[in-house]
């Protein structure tokens, strides 16, 4: 199991134009060490990480390499987003999103890292049908060393993602992508399923292959899909887990020892927070996790870089601290409180 991390902004630094310089990199390291304790793995330079909405490729390469860096003097697990986001055209070449991909995955794979292959925005850009998708993501996988993740982010997630692979309606998309995977069963160790739809996932993981496995993505449905039908079940690569980390890692134990209503018992009571947190517009969802650190003391602030902590009203992060209050999320109540109030009080809301 994965919790996809945020990254932690110096709160002096950060505002509408910063990008990787204003990042703190020892309160983002920190707070992967926390994940790492809690037997939770990191998913590295993802969106969560703000990829592609303040972070771009080098500063996300910088935080891959320092998190693989830290992972190996902990024994902490470590996957990595890698995509195509050093591209500058506005209309790149398939066999130039290819040889971004193929930078991209080199520079992780030489870490030490395994690979999270994330949907392009370029190849989506350009691409006239499956064909153009294929013919990338084949040369691709082709060329790497370790076992690949695909990611399908959807359209909730990342507007500019809509119609990936070639189909306006993802399930029209279920046969070529399981015709990938099939093809590369032995680079492809699974796919990250991030379309909010339950169903179309489930449809997909039992269609897989062994030994690809699905890593549900589904920051509303995770409890279900987690435990599975008996048969199939996901395993969990989100960025829920980085809020209720602790909650998180209760529950897997719980479900480790075989005691499945022990797990839905513990994590159950999240999935309301993040529906909350994951509201539309979803891409916001990195406030709500960064609002959620600093008023569990996790973060000295609440400053995001590229200054997207504007992406949510105030009356969604109130929402937040109530919701995540009703569960217990707080470790210091009072500490809790006095954040909030203040942060509040200082845009004239009593």
């Amino acid at each position: 199991m994965y919790a996809a991390g945020h990254v932690v902004a110096d709160g002096w630094l950060a505002c509408a134009t910063s990008g990787t310089e204003a990042v703190d990199w020892d309160a983002t390291m920190a707070l992967r060490h926390d994940l790492w304790a809690l037997g939770l793995g990191v998913a590295e330079s993802m969106d969560t990480a703000q990829r592609g909405m303040g972070l771009d490729w080098p500063g996300a390469r910088e935080l891959a390499l320092r998190t693989l860096a830290e992972a190996g003097d902990v024994g902490g697990r470590v996957v990595v987003g890698v995509g195509t986001d050093q591209l500058t055209s506005a209309a790149p070449t398939l066999s130039q999103i290819r040889d971004a991909y193929l930078e991209q995955v080199q520079t992780v794979e030489a870490a030490g890292g395994q690979v999270v292959l994330m949907a392009s925005r370029d190849l989506a850009r350009v691409a006239d049908g499956p064909g153009a998708y294929r013919a990338v993501y084949d040369e691709v996988l082709s060329s790497a060393t370790k076992p690949v993740v695909l990611h399908w982010l959807g359209s909730a997630f990342d507007p500019a993602l809509a119609g990936y692979w070639g189909h306006d309606e993802p399930k029209a998309a279920l046969d070529d992508v399981i015709g990938l995977i099939d093809d590369h069963l032995d680079t492809v160790a699974g796919i990250k399923v991030s379309l909010l739809d339950p169903a179309l996932e489930m449809s997909l993981r039992e269609r897989l292959s062994a030994p690809a496995r699905a890593f549900t993505g589904d920051d509303f449905n995770y409890v279900d899909l987690i435990v599975g039908d008996g048969v199939h079940s996901s395993d969990a690569l989100l960025g829920a887990f980085a809020a209720i980390a602790p909650f998180a890692s209760a529950a897997f134990a719980r479900l480790d020892d075989g005691d499945e209503a022990g797990f839905r018992d513990i994590l159950g009571p999240t999935q309301a927070l993040s529906r909350l947190v994951f509201a539309a517009p979803t891409q916001y969802y990195k406030v709500g996790v960064a609002w959620l650190a600093y008023l569990n003391g996790k973060q000295d602030h609440f400053r995001m870089i590229g200054g997207l902590e504007s992406g949510r009203s105030l009356l969604h992060l109130g929402d937040l601290v109530r919701a995540a209050d009703a569960i217990g999320l707080f470790d210091d109540p009072d500490l809790t409180a006095r954040r909030a109030r203040t942060y509040f009080s200082a845009h004239g809301i009593g």
